[in-house]
């Protein structure tokens, strides 16, 4: 009896030992992960509740323990090199791992855990995502947001390395890529914004020259709603000379409320109630090649951690109720 106590006792010392490893590794990625997005190790070590010279005295013996010198120092900061964009991604991938085994042992103890980390196009932000969450939230209050507005490429690179969970991208053609995944496409039309007391009030349609006669204020560059507007202005013979451009959503619409101008969202971006909404918004007619896709997206072979995977469940569910999918 008293062999098997012993050999007992050796199998949790080994599992306890592999968790002090484990969790050793999870802080070093967390110290380089933090770091590489602050881009000071000063500023790193503030978000982290560590003195600078210990984190960077961690970061030193990372990078004698690799071989490799992972983050170059410049003026009152540092960036990640080559071989730390490297490091950097795989351990992100780890730490997602760790989220995942997380959110899966929160689960079976019946209480939903997890950080949903989403990349997204501004004009989710303003309605659609803030009612997702808050409805995801009011039935599992222990699971935590992080939005990134990102939009196109920068979307999909933040899947890549792990900066996202999930990400919806608005292109005007379908989203292929090998290395990721498409779990719901939604169609959107690009729709203008006026005044109510707009002189194009009374249309139910807009063909794209109707717009020309007023001052267009537009999104700026990159914004894949831009791209849209351009290759529309191209077909069409149409000329785009936008009298405002601005990233700011938010800004554009107080814009055209206070005269003749016009703008240009997209559905997901405007209230599901129109009446709260103090702007017109009419339908554009676009030629069929240009038709706006919205994609909600995942690293292709990476298994979610339940929260996120849940939240791209409703995502998908909501986009099958109220929107012309694909």
């Amino acid at each position: 009896m008293m062999h098997f106590f012993v050999i007992f006792l050796d199998i949790l010392l080994f599992f306890a030992s592999l968790e002090i490893s484990y969790m050793r590794n999870l802080q070093i990625y967390r110290y380089v992960d933090t770091i590489s997005r602050t881009g000071s190790i000063r500023k790193a070590a503030d978000r982290l509740n560590i003195t600078s010279s210990a984190l960077n005295r961690r970061i030193l013996s990372l990078e004698d323990e690799l071989g490799f010198q992972i983050f170059e120092r410049i003026g009152n900061g540092v960036r990640l090199n080559t071989a730390g964009e490297l490091v950097v991604v795989m351990f992100r991938k780890q730490l997602a791992e760790a989220e995942r085994l997380k959110s899966q042992l929160a689960d079976l103890s019946g209480i939903r855990r997890g950080n949903v980390s989403i990349a997204c196009n501004q004009a989710l932000l303003t309605y659609f995502l803030p009612h997702q969450i808050h409805k995801y939230q009011s039935e599992f209050p222990n699971v935590t947001f992080n939005i990134m507005v990102k939009d196109g490429e920068q979307a999909m690179d933040s899947l890549r390395d792990y900066s996202a969970d999930l990400a919806l991208v608005f292109e005007f053609s379908s989203m292929k890529t090998a290395d990721l995944q498409t779990i719901c496409t939604v169609r959107q039309p690009i729709h203008a914004i006026m005044a109510k007391s707009h002189a194009l009030s009374n249309r139910e349609t807009l063909q794209f020259i109707d717009c020309q006669d007023y001052p267009l204020a537009l999104p700026g560059n990159p914004q894949s709603l831009r791209d849209i507007l351009e290759l529309t202005a191209n077909k069409t013979s149409t000329p785009l000379t936008p009298s405002l451009t601005s990233d700011d959503f938010t800004f554009l619409r107080n814009y055209v409320r206070l005269g003749e101008a016009i703008s240009f969202e997209l559905p997901i971006g405007l209230p599901s109630d129109s009446a709260n909404f103090d702007l017109l918004n009419i339908p554009v007619e676009l030629p069929d090649d240009l038709s706006g896709l919205l994609h909600l997206a995942q690293l292709r072979d990476r298994t979610l951690q339940v929260a996120a995977a849940r939240f791209a469940d409703q995502l998908s569910q909501t986009f099958f109720n109220k929107f012309d999918t694909n």
